[in-house]
């Protein structure tokens, strides 16, 4: 990796149901809950497990920003189930 790039980032998705929940916040919401996927795209293992699946549920406790996710095998692709600001 050269030195003016940082470790690559996946690519987030946003599936129906947290679609329809990103309608429903703030602008100020929205940004804080940005902040947080932004963190998870360049970080997919932060969060905690779910046990017996494959999401992780990631809390922000500063920015009060919840977001369940689950990260394709390659760890390119991150797909966002539920968020919550």
């Amino acid at each position: 990796m050269s030195p003016e790039h940082g470790a690559r980032r996946s690519r987030v998705i946003m599936v129906e149901p947290a679609l329809t929940q990103l309608t429903k916040l703030t602008a100020s919401e929205t940004h804080r809950l940005d902040r947080a996927i932004v963190a998870i795209s360049a970080n997919p293992e932060l969060g905690a497990p779910v046990p017996g699946t494959l999401l992780r549920d990631y809390t922000d406790d500063v920015d009060g920003v919840r977001v369940i996710f689950y990260v394709t095998a390659f760890q390119t692709i991150t797909i966002v189930a539920y968020v919550e600001a």
